[in-house]
């Protein structure tokens, strides 16, 4: 088959997907939209921002693309699904519809409880005085989010009043994401984990799980991130617990999405937490997880196209995945997640990118610009740097060694990426 592919987005997440495709037998042609100046280095980058949804109709068409894979949740709750159904195109992701298990999270723990899936006890809050009483009767820790789309941003786990009350403010009244709602939940003790699978209806083909570090610092100080880095396997998380995980949350809820007349395909993420009671769900996301995607793709040894492709046709299957481990440092701009300087040179680059024929490190651009022949800083989140070993604690070496390589005033990333894992 000589199949062409477009892939909607223009991060790490995308390069990473379009990395995947590439080792396809089937694949003839990768198209990235809008992509950036590192993925542009390997694939075609199209000048078509991700929402503009007629515009990538009339270019998959224009271009006999066999099948379009989306990246950002922007894209999926604009609708980019339905419209390309609509014209008749083969698309691997959720419905408008579908993808409020991201867009809303009262949806998604509406949804949760409805079916019983296990989360976190909840309230939802539209105005600022019910919710601090609600607040003043639960006590702290507890966790506040945005009800909507916030880039990964919109989540407090405050531990204690005055955090708590800062982020309802922000939220509900100098509407810092937007006008909308929140939702206050319990705290939820113990480690985190990310479970994606390929979904399509009631089949649900679980991905290596993967750990994340949300937090900007190390030791998990400063504010919440879209994710400093990433590593599978994930040692902490016994395989008991991750398929109790499959059974008791991915499976129903893959089945709940159909039984409520949304159903749903595409990479359903369980953001999960290990409680003592079992695993539970602190959120879902409508796509492929960023940093997770970055490490969890290497992992997988199987035909990425091939797998979507028969899960579609409704073909059982399963995935085999590569023996090694896989761990991943993000090179963020100095001030993200909030205020920062673009444009400034990322030394290292062309070096470090020859070198990864050596198979024990690969480079994602998330954020990078070419300007005069010289790479620089063009977003929040610049590079990840992902590290092969036949351990963890190997491929967490193989990536520091490149990340130290890599130099610029601007540019800042955690040390500790994975560090606990190997420790314990």
């Amino acid at each position: 088959m000589n199949l062409n592919i477009l892939i909607i987005g223009r991060g790490g997440r995308e390069h990473a997907i379009a990395w995947k495709t590439a080792q396809s037998k089937l694949v003839s042609k990768i198209f990235v939209a809008p992509g950036n100046d590192g993925i542009a280095e390997s694939f075609t980058c199209i000048n078509i921002n991700e929402t503009d949804t007629e515009q990538l109709v009339r270019f998959a068409k224009e271009n006999n693309i066999h099948l379009t894979i989306v990246g950002p949740e922007a894209a999926l709750m604009n609708g980019i699904v339905d419209l390309f159904q609509k014209e008749g195109l083969k698309i691997f992701g959720p419905t408008k519809a579908a993808a409020q298990i991201e867009g809303s999270k009262q949806f998604a723990k509406e949804l949760m409880q409805k079916h019983r899936i296990p989360t976190a006890d909840f309230q939802v809050f539209d105005n600022y005085a019910n919710a601090k009483q609600y607040l003043l009767a639960k006590g702290t820790p507890i966790v506040i989010k945005y009800d909507g789309l916030a880039a990964g941003k919109g989540v407090v786990v405050a531990m204690s009043m005055e955090e708590a009350d800062q982020a309802l403010q922000e939220m509900l009244l100098k509407n810092r994401f937007g006008k909308g709602k929140v939702v206050i939940e319990e705290f939820l003790a113990g480690p985190e984990f990310s479970l994606m699978a390929f979904v399509h209806n009631e089949t649900v083909l679980p991905l290596a799980i993967a750990q994340d570090h949300k937090r900007a610092f190390d030791g998990d100080r400063g504010p919440n991130t879209g994710g400093m880095g990433a590593y599978t396997p994930v040692p902490i998380i016994p395989q008991t617990a991750v398929d109790d995980a499959v059974n008791s949350i991915m499976i129903p809820t893959a089945k709940a999405m159909v039984e409520d007349g949304t159903p749903f395909t595409g990479i359903l993420y369980g953001g999960l937490i290990l409680t003592k009671t079992g695993p539970k769900v602190i959120e879902f996301n409508a796509r492929f997880g960023d940093p997770e995607t970055e490490v969890v793709l290497p992992k997988m040894k199987s035909d990425m196209i091939e797998v979507i492709l028969k899960l579609l046709d409704g073909e059982e299957q399963t995935i085999e995945w590569h023996e090694n481990a896989f761990l991943g440092v993000v090179l963020a701009s100095k001030g993200y997640p909030e205020s920062f300087e673009k444009g400034i040179e990322i030394k290292g680059i062309e070096a470090e990118s020859r070198k990864q024929k050596a198979e024990n490190v690969i480079l994602f651009h998330c954020g990078t610009a070419k300007k005069e022949e010289k790479w620089v800083n063009n977003g929040g989140r610049v590079l990840i740097v992902v590290g092969v070993g036949d351990t963890l604690a190997n491929a967490r070496k193989n990536a520091y060694l490149t990340t130290e390589n890599l130099s610029s005033d601007n540019l800042f990333y955690r040390t500790d990426i994975g560090g606990q894992a190997i420790e314990n």
